[in-house]
């Protein structure tokens, strides 16, 4: 066999093996929603810095190589653990109406959705080291842990101007995420809990009065 027909020869076997389907072991998606609670459990527990891969997949009963297929690095688990957040809990697209602005406050806190807004703040302050170095978490945490409440104020201020019950040119944004930015205050510097006497004090207290709302009426 002349040079020229043994290259040929070996082209044909190299294009025939490129040809076959390559055996391996897919990609099990199935246990993602466990391994991201799991990663959110350490988070809170644990903070960013203090967090591990094994300890993720030790609380997720789950082999650190499983982890590793599906995130290559623990900044990415977290990124996708905390985009999840926005999705999980309780729905807050369509909060109470009660007919008036302070009742559909109110009407928000309720415990399950204080158990939630616990679990998220105390993610929160476990990945505020990170927050400022990562604008990409930073993102991710805002839609994931304050949005969806900023957005159920939304449809409730909206309503109250609709009623009358407050004026339109109050600044609606800022209302918003008042009771947010009180909570996160109060889980991440004074590191107290965020009860629901606490939330209606700030209700009465600061965002109705922001509101135009007279004290007395506040406090009814």
């Amino acid at each position: 066999m002349t040079q020229i027909d043994l290259d040929s020869a070996l082209d044909q076997v190299s294009s025939g093996e490129s040809d076959k389907p390559r055996l391996g072991r897919r990609r099990d998606h199935t246990r993602d929603p466990e391994i991201l609670e799991a990663a959110l459990d350490v988070l809170a527990e644990a903070g960013y810095d203090g967090m591990t891969i094994d300890m993720v997949a030790a609380r997720a009963k789950a082999g650190k190589a499983t982890l590793y297929r599906r995130w290559s690095s623990k900044p990415e688990l977290v990124l996708d653990a905390v985009a999840c957040m926005k999705s999980s809990g309780h729905d807050l697209t369509s909060p109470p109406d009660t007919g008036t602005l302070r009742g559909d406050l109110v009407a928000m806190v309720k415990s399950p959705t204080l158990a939630e807004a616990e679990r998220k703040l105390k993610v929160m302050a476990g990945i505020v080291s990170m927050i400022a170095r990562d604008p990409e978490l930073a993102a991710a945490a805002r839609e994931a842990l304050v949005e969806p409440r900023a957005a159920a104020n939304r449809i409730i201020f909206a309503r109250a101007i609709a009623r009358g019950e407050i004026s339109a040119d109050r600044d609606i944004e800022t209302l918003c995420v008042i009771g947010p930015a009180m909570a996160s205050y109060r889980t991440l510097m004074l590191r107290e809990p965020v009860n629901r006497e606490f939330l209606i004090g700030v209700i009465d207290e600061i965002i109705l009065p922001a509101a135009g709302l007279p004290h007395a009426v506040a406090g009814a």
